[in-house]
This record gives C-alpha cells, sequence and structure tokens, in this order.
C-alpha cells in the first residue's frame, strides 16, 4: 500500500486543494440580490474543507491523461454540491449540528431559513456550472456529465442516502445494508467525481472509466468507514465538529455494528481493494493510489 505521507502526495493536495479553493473565491465574488444570502454561501464554501472530491476529479483526469483546464467546471461543481449537502445535513431537522470545520455551522451563524436558501442556491450553482462550455469536452460528454451528477444528488444517490439514514436511527442493519446506504449518501458522489474527471478527457478509453468507476465504489465506502472511526476515536477541537455525534442520535455505524478493530480492517480491505483496480493503468495514476491511503489515515 502505498504511503500517503510523501511529500510529493502533500504537495499534490495542496496545489489542487488551492487550485479549488480558488476557484470556489471566483466563483463566488459576484453582487447577490441579497448580501446576506451571497455571505452565507461565502461562508459555507470557504469555510474550510480538504476538498477531497476536488482532487479526485483533477487526479482522475491525470490518470487517464486528460487536461487540468478542462477539470476545472467538474472540481467547482463538486465541491458547490458537497458543501450544500453540508449545510442541509447540519440543520435542526437533520442532524442538528453546531460545529462545521471548527466554526458555527451556517443555521447558527445567521438562521435556519438562510441555511436552507444557501443550500438551494450552492446545488442549483452547481448543476450551472457543470452546463458551462470546458476545454475539449463535447455537448454529448456534457450531458452525460450532467446526468451522472443528478444521479449522485437525487433521490437515487445522496438524497437518498440520507433519507435512509435518518430513519435507521436506533435501528440494527446489517452489514450489506449499511453499505447500501453509505454507497448513496457519500459514494455516489465520491464514484461521479472520479468518472467526471476522466471524461474531461474526450479520448479516455471506456475500461479506464470502468476501471475508476470501481476504484471510487471502494473509496467512498473507505471514506465512510473512517469517518466512523474517527467519530468514535478522534476530538471535536480535531474533527471540527461534534464528536461523537452519530452514537448520541443512536446512528448505525461500522464501528458500532463489528467494532472498532474489524471497521479498521474493513477500511484496510477497501483501500487494497481499490488500489489493485488501478493495475491497469500507469504512474500518472500514482496520486490515485496515495489517495486512497490518505482517506483511511487521515485524522479528520
Amino acid at each position: 500500500m502505498p504511503s500517503p505521507n510523501s511529500s510529493t502526495f502533500h504537495e499534490f493536495i495542496a496545489l489542487y486543494a488551492a487550485r479549488s479553493n480558488d476557484l470556489l473565491a471566483a466563483e463566488l465574488q459576484r453582487e447577490y440580490p441579497s448580501r446576506r444570502l451571497g455571505e452565507a454561501m461565502n461562508y459555507a464554501c470557504l469555510n474550510g474543507g480538504k476538498r477531497i472530491r476536488a482532487i479526485l476529479v483533477y487526479a482522475s483526469a491525470i490518470a487517464v491523461g486528460g487536461r487540468i483546464e478542462s477539470a476545472d467546471s467538474a472540481a467547482l461543481a463538486v465541491e458547490l454540491l458537497h458543501s450544500y449537502s453540508l449545510v442541509h445535513d447540519d440543520l435542526p431537522a437533520m442532524d442538528d449540528d453546531d460545529l462545521r470545520r471548527g466554526k458555527p455551522t451556517v443555521h447558527k451563524q445567521y438562521d435556519e431559513a438562510t441555511a436552507i436558501l444557501v443550500g438551494d442556491s450552492l446545488q442549483s450553482l452547481a448543476f450551472e456550472v457543470l452546463t458551462r462550455k470546458t476545454l475539449s469536452v463535447s455537448p454529448a460528454v456534457n450531458l452525460r456529465m450532467i446526468r451522472l451528477f443528478g444521479k449522485a444528488t437525487g433521490a437515487m444517490g445522496m438524497a437518498g442516502g440520507q433519507a435512509v439514514d435518518f430513519s435507521a436511527a436506533g435501528q440494527d442493519l446489517t452489514l450489506e445494508q449499511l453499505e447500501i446506504m453509505h454507497q448513496l449518501k457519500t459514494g455516489e458522489l465520491i464514484q461521479c467525481c472520479a468518472i467526471l474527471g476522466a471524461l474531461s478527457n474526450p479520448k479516455v478509453k471506456d475500461e479506464h472509466v470502468t476501471a475508476l468507476t470501481r476504484y471510487a465504489q471502494r473509496i467512498g465506502l473507505a471514506f465512510q468507514v473512517h469517518d466512523d472511526i474517527l467519530d468514535e476515536t478522534s476530538d471535536t477541537e480535531t474533527l471540527g465538529k461534534p464528536q461523537g455525534s452519530d452514537r448520541e442520535l443512536h446512528k448505525p455505524t461500522y464501528v458500532s455494528l463489528l467494532g472498532l478493530q474489524q471497521a479498521k480492517q474493513r477500511a484496510a480491505e477497501l483501500c487494497e481493494a481499490a488500489i489493485a483496480e488501478l493495475d491497469g493503468f500507469d504512474d500518472a495514476a500514482q496520486p490515485l493510489r496515495e489517495l486512497a491511503s490518505y482517506i483511511i489515515t487521515r485524522k479528520n
């Protein structure tokens, strides 16, 4: 398993996190009819964040020989969409969290109505961004990207997963049921990131898209397993959000179902399986290999 601690990999993360931050800042710098809404949108998007989803878009584009500039719209769109999902997840009607990335959540910093409108606005903006002309992407490919994006967002993706998660509180789920829930809630968007990055190269091979899809399915689950581990083993200051919140809400997690050690083993197995899906790629896919390892060793 590649080490995620190499200076080269951390430089890669820093470079593309900064690129996505710059894109977000530039996109959100506009005159809004409601100044308060505009400020809250900026607060939601530019209040920290690892930008793993944008980095995955860029790493996938690089792995298939794509141009970075062609992946910018997709990277920006997935971060806008992810920010929307966090704002809505934190609402009192959902997880009722007070902290996000170490700072007050949007509904605490502003109010609930503003938080709802922020989420609505960021989701709409994400789709708008993805429809813009990007280098080398045909209208047919752009339409395919939008369709994948829509699926990852709605009832067959994030929204559906959140609904299952919400109704599962206090329930006993099997491992299969838990993984289906998290594939919807987290995995669909992560899978979409890899595919969007690959599709930014019009010459991408179908077998590479298939392999990246399987890779992303595995790291999506690994991401959630590790999140469940961190919720039990880390602290609020490190996480930037309340530690132990899943336990307090009586939500089923990999740790509650498998135990801590088996959950760690499950994350490692998913990481190794993800990396194995990249056997048909050359050294250009090395950031993806290291990203898989980083996902299960990160501190927050």
